[in-house]
């Protein structure tokens, strides 16, 4: 409705070429957002996406006899991963303990779980499992479009995009006991103790930058969190594997490009594990 109908509405499958893929594909690129930015690297590859997913629909419905290639390359800005230095980490989970509200066992729990905003405010005390230790993830709440203008939205609770976001993580045994500790009465959404009403994703990044001001930490977003949560585990040498699959990646290449960048005295480390197998003699 934003981009694909009204560059391509008066076409028929037919008439849609190479070339007039091409102008679209240069119209994204130097098209402006209503905050004065260019299109996300990764918005224009979803775009072209969906466009694909068309033309190949058509293609097997005979609706059109020549599928024109869409070999466009996009490539993403490499983005610094925002992290809470150790010490900043520290600051924020003793506050959140001596002030162990729902909210600020969610931030607590997200912090030390890696589990993403939509999926915590998503989740219910059904959903912990205090004999097993375990937070089992199936559902996020996500925004969609209410109107095809794409100026009203809406709030749904819904199953995540991939199925391995489903997934159960197991807690750490400290944290655990933090939870059956606290005197919370454990019922409905964890981040309200009610079964019928929730926090959304907005409010609650809300409240987060309120707590990064009162523990006088630098303001970040909420997804620091997972990153900072990520990147421990990586220096605490957990098996990739068992990562990637506990921050609910779909691909192990995801977690090992995004989070897996050696140090330099780490490269020299390892390097140096060549010596046994030098010899002068």
């Amino acid at each position: 409705n934003l981009h694909l109908l009204p560059f391509f509405h008066e076409q028929t499958m037919q008439s849609i070429s190479v070339q007039r893929l091409e102008e679209f594909y240069k119209k994204l690129l130097l098209k402006v957002t209503p905050k004065g930015t260019l299109l996300a690297p990764k918005t224009t590859l979803d775009i072209l996406s969906v466009m694909k997913s068309i033309l190949v629909y058509a293609n097997t419905k005979k609706y059109l006899q020549y599928l024109p290639p869409l070999r466009f390359e996009c490539r993403p800005l490499v983005k610094k991963l925002v992290i809470l230095s150790e010490r900043n980490q520290k600051i924020l989970s003793s506050y959140l303990c001596l002030h162990l509200t729902y909210r600020n066992l969610g931030i607590l729990i997200c912090m030390y779980t890696g589990i993403r905003l939509g999926e915590i405010c998503a989740l219910t005390w059904e959903d912990i499992s205090l004999t097993e230790g375990s937070i089992y993830i199936d559902k996020t709440i996500q925004r969609f479009q209410k109107e095809h203008n794409g100026k009203k939205t809406m709030l749904i609770i819904a199953t995540p995009k991939t199925p391995s976001s489903i997934r159960t993580i197991p807690i750490p045994n400290q944290l655990l006991q933090i939870i059956k500790s606290s005197e919370l009465p454990q019922k409905g959404y964890l981040l309200t103790g009610s079964t019928e009403k929730y926090i959304e994703p907005r409010t609650y990044q809300y409240h987060f930058k309120k707590l990064l001001q009162r523990c006088k930490i630098p303001e970040t977003n909420f997804h620091a969190l997972r990153h900072t949560f990520a990147t421990r585990c990586v220096e605490l040498g957990f098996d990739i594997k068992t990562l990637s699959e506990i921050l609910g990646h779909s691909s192990i290449n995801i977690t090992l490009n995004r989070y897996v960048h050696p140090s330099f005295d780490l490269k020299k480390q390892n390097m140096n594990k060549m010596n046994e197998l030098i010899s002068f003699r």
